[in-house]
């Protein structure tokens, strides 16, 4: 397998984000387990491109989510480094509150490229029998921690019996969870969370008053959810980081439409160009792109995240080029094991090409789609 890249940061930064559904059989139009939320036009707001001559393409639209597992997104458009790769080709950027919406509208033609996690490119890529999209990059690792009530709560032992949140029913964490749950030997349905623990599906922006008012004695979430549920008293029983092998898991990766790939595949190689210069930019200047991230997230939200929420879950998060493919395979497994999907034939969701020819000419190792590349 070739050498991969990931660039560990000391990323204080927040994982955030939208919990992300998993294809489950025939699917609802919007994907499993929860109505995807109306996604954030931004075009108004299209990006100027640098001086320059255009590409094959006067514009590319480029959707992401306003949380900081997005980190790659949203420094690499807030200082120009994206940009700057595209010569005069203007970004459209959008922004997106669920994965499902971010799906729909790159398969509807209205989005080229996305960064979103994997349980949707998934369900994207298997709902369209593999027709319209691929997986291009990694983005982002890590940043889901299992956050309990310490007074009811000491030891992993102690999570039976009691009442522990994950965000969506089939989402990429709640899959985590079940796994998890699984190999310590306790049984829990799949479709109701009722079992040796109660798995109880919660709305990340419920789930601290949730905590707080002792309807949960924990959660399995993602940031800045986890690094919020600290801040009112919580306590990290378990890093997921740590289930994996070399402490990494794809969180976000980076997809395009494959039509927009075929038509403009100098488009999509100078975008690469870009979120690959914006990764080594965030490791070497940790402390900028925190600023910079939360900058972004707060141009796009209104409000920035307080220093309490955002250290520590900056500190959680890895950026990363490498897609990290196998483990988008095991997340896959995972779901099939808890009988909450059929078995998706995921063969062609990667097409690394236009990434390992950037990294190659960067001098930096290619990375592995883990047998799942495009032929």
């Amino acid at each position: 397998m070739p050498a991969t890249r990931t660039t560990r940061t000391t990323l204080r930064g927040v994982a955030a984000a939208a919990s992300l559904p998993l294809l489950i059989g025939a699917l609802a139009s919007c994907g499993y387990g929860a109505q995807a939320d109306k996604s954030e036009d931004k075009s108004a707001a299209t990006a100027s491109a640098a001086d320059g001559a255009k590409l094959s393409a006067s514009e590319v639209r480029i959707g992401y989510f306003p949380n900081l597992t997005h980190a790659t997104a949203l420094v690499g458009l807030q200082e120009g480094l994206i940009a700057k790769e595209l010569g005069g080709t203007a970004i459209k950027p959008q922004t997106f509150n669920a994965g499902p919406s971010e799906i729909e509208a790159l398969n509807g033609g209205s989005l080229d490229i996305g960064f979103i996690g994997p349980s949707p490119a998934i369900n994207g890529y298997v709902k369209s029998k593999g027709s319209n999209l691929r997986i291009i990059s990694g983005s982002a690792s890590g940043g889901v921690k299992l956050v309990v009530n310490p007074e009811k709560i000491k030891t992993l032992d102690d999570v039976k019996g009691k009442k522990i949140a994950t965000p969506q029913k089939g989402n990429t964490q709640d899959v985590a969870f079940l796994n998890w749950i699984a190999e310590k030997g306790w049984k829990v349905d799949p479709e109701s969370g009722k079992g040796d623990v109660s798995v109880v599906r919660t709305d990340n922006k419920v789930t601290p008053d949730a905590f707080k008012t002792g309807s949960i004695d924990g959660a399995w979430v993602p940031e800045p959810t986890a690094s919020k549920l600290v801040a009112d008293g919580g306590s990290v029983l378990l890093d997921e980081t740590s289930l994996w092998p070399d402490k990494k898991f794809v969180i976000t990766n980076i997809v395009v439409s494959q039509k927009f790939l075929k038509a403009h595949p100098d488009v999509v190689e100078a975008v690469l160009r870009g979120t690959v210069k914006t990764n080594e930019w965030i490791t070497a200047n940790p402390d900028k792109a925190k600023t910079s991230a939360n900058a972004a997230l707060e141009k796009e939200t209104g409000k920035g995240l307080d220093a309490k929420v955002l250290d520590p879950a900056w500190q959680s998060i890895l950026v990363t080029d490498d897609p990290l493919a196998t483990t988008l395979k095991t997340e896959s497994d995972w779901a099939v094991k808890a009988k909450l999907v059929e078995q998706p034939d995921l063969t062609g969701i990667y097409d690394l090409t236009l990434l390992n020819k950037v990294l190659k000419a960067a001098g930096k190792p290619e990375v592995s789609d883990a047998g799942l590349g495009a032929k």
